[in-house]
């Protein structure tokens, strides 16, 4: 397989995937997405994938379909769910996998681990994608971040696969490779882990939630019980994007002494606030998924990290507190508010 003849899967046609599976027929890749909702394909069928990028809209032609050709084999398949439906969709797509191809890890989270336990931790690769995406309506897709994707496998060093792959997605964003894709992997958790779930709970996009130094507090605890317990499990975490040092930027004992301010805390709070006003834009995917009646991310963020820091010994009390709300918002037992950040700070202190 070579990057310019390879046959391509995207498996969903959310915001991810709809940009990825959009660039990559752009380029002429032979691409198909597949989708269960009916209004994507229709909407895609008549007016192809509109692509949005800083307020400047194109329409690329594109094939979406409900599921894949059972005789076809594709050398690349790109997981782009929710992680909720990963592990379904990778069973589904299986039988359409070559004999030598690939599977793309896109989900958030530690999702490369139980795509392994599927078809096997050679045939994995794992993309991290550090920019933003949403559907605004069927068939049109909003990059609401910059950024590229940084890849690599769960069970060794990049090989030729990886890079093939990196020459596709290449296409959709700057690529860089990683022989540490744990480390990549629990620094990305840490940080959706944060800004993900403060977005859901609020109902707001990032920008204007950063600048609350409340929120951006409860934040930094949040990464700081990732970090915690992904030094319990041996993990060296990798800077996010190259610059976000989420071993630097966990709190310390004295930081976490709401008495105590230091020059550290405030850089901390600076590097945090300027993540998020470049993020600005960024509205949660698990929040979208609520709105549209899906069950949410939150286990395979925050709800990873309360489960193994129970296996580790470590406390979790704030991702706990963050597991528990969300669900009660997708049950409709609260709405999203700024109002419940307030009272998880509060409730936490």
């Amino acid at each position: 397989m070579s990057s310019e003849s390879a046959r391509v899967l995207v498996v969903g046609a959310g915001g991810i995937g709809g940009i990825v599976a959009g660039c990559l027929a752009e380029v002429g890749t032979d691409v198909t997405a597949v989708s269960t909702n009916a209004a994507i394909r229709d909407a895609i069928a008549s007016r192809g994938f509109r692509l949005r990028d800083e307020g400047e809209e194109r329409a690329v032609p594109g094939a979406v379909v409900e599921a894949p050709d059972p005789a076809a084999r594709y050398d690349v398949i790109i997981l782009a769910t929710q992680p909720p439906q990963v592990e379904a969709a990778a069973q589904a797509a299986l039988p359409v996998l070559a004999a030598d191809g690939r599977m793309v890890v896109l989900q958030n989270g530690l999702c490369e681990e139980r795509i392994a336990a599927i078809i096997g931790a050679e045939r994995v690769v794992g993309a991290i994608v550090a920019w933003g995406a949403s559907m605004p309506e069927p068939g049109l897709y909003d990059r609401t971040a910059a950024g590229g994707f940084t890849i690599g496998r769960l069970d060794g060093a990049p090989d030729d696969a990886c890079r093939r792959i990196g020459g596709l997605l290449e296409a959709v964003g700057p690529v860089t490779y990683t022989d540490n894709l744990a480390g990549a992997r629990w620094s990305k958790l840490a940080l959706n882990c944060a800004i993900s779930s403060i977005g859901t709970i609020a109902g707001e996009r990032l920008g204007p939630l950063v600048r609350s130094r409340r929120i951006r507090r409860l934040a930094l605890e949040i990464m700081t019980e990732v970090v915690q317990v992904a030094r319990t499990r041996g993990v060296k975490l990798e800077k996010v994007s190259g610059t976000l040092d989420l071993e630097w930027i966990a709190l310390t004992d004295a930081e976490r002494d709401r008495k105590l301010g230091s020059a550290g805390l405030t850089a901390k709070h600076a590097l945090l606030l300027a993540v998020g006003l470049r993020y600005r834009r960024m509205r949660s995917s698990m929040l979208a998924a609520i709105e549209r009646g899906r069950p949410p991310a939150i286990d395979f963020l925050n709800g990873e990290i309360v489960t193994r820091g129970q296996t580790a010994g470590v406390a979790t009390p704030i991702n706990a507190r963050i597991v528990q709300t969300v669900w009660a918002i997708a049950r409709g037992e609260v709405a999203s508010s700024r109002g419940l950040l307030d009272q998880i700070f509060d409730e936490t202190r």
